[in-house]
């Protein structure tokens, strides 16, 4: 049973982000305010990752006039999902999988949020990839994940930094030491320029940083 199947991981899922995420709102917000920059009134949106709803209900709050497709390969986070949206739930087609079971669009616009850190350089590349394909030619796209500096001791300083940041948000420092050992085994952390490379990689263009914030970095970048 991983994290994002056990029921009561599921259940306090949302107060993770917002408390351990430096700027966690502020981000949010501000892929919003990326996709629309291109996105028109009636954009049909991708959200990969989209188990537990938060980015969800952000866009679909700011924007009455976008569809979204959900994808998440958790069926326990797409039902909090679907409770997360409430009534806003009849605008998202929530489906468990990956980005090879998504529909083939094009869309408007893309986003994945916290969630590439699960995925190895190469699974990185194909869904970068795959999600270029899907989307029309200019359309924006917004990630957002762990992405830090690997060498001369730079992975352990920020790891550190990771952990002391949920300390400071409450976190017993016990259980801080065993998320930064897990979050430094089970997830697969990048450099920064890595993670650029793969979205060139992809086909992206006008790939830009927008959000960085501790142990967390965010890009906008264009099909």
């Amino acid at each position: 049973m991983t994290a994002f199947s056990d029921p009561q991981a599921v259940a306090r899922y949302a107060d993770g982000p917002t408390r351990f995420v430096p700027g966690f709102d502020a981000m949010q917000r501000m892929t919003t305010l990326l996709l629309a920059e291109r996105a028109p009134d009636d954009a049909r949106v991708l959200v990969l990752g989209a188990g537990g709803g938060l980015e969800l209900k952000v866009f679909a709050q700011a924007h009455p006039g976008w569809t979204f497709d959900g994808i998440d390969p958790s069926a326990e986070m797409l039902q909090l999902a679907g409770r997360t949206l409430g009534p806003l739930a009849s605008r998202a087609r929530l489906q468990q999988g990956y980005i090879g079971d998504a529909p083939d669009g094009p869309y408007d616009a893309a986003a994945c949020l916290l969630t590439q850190h699960f995925m190895d350089a190469a699974e990185r590349q194909r869904t970068a990839a795959e999600i270029h394909r899907r989307l029309k030619p200019g359309a924006p796209f917004v990630t957002a994940h762990l992405s830090i500096p690997q060498g001369d001791g730079a992975r352990a300083a920020w790891l550190s930094r990771y952990a002391a940041f949920a300390v400071a948000a409450g976190l017993d420092p016990e259980k801080a030491a065993n998320m930064q050992r897990a979050v430094d085994t089970k997830t697969h952390i990048l450099a920064p320029e890595e993670d650029e490379a793969i979205l060139i990689g992809a086909g992206f263009a006008q790939v830009e940083l927008f959000y960085a914030a501790f142990s967390f970095r965010g890009w906008v970048a264009h099909a």
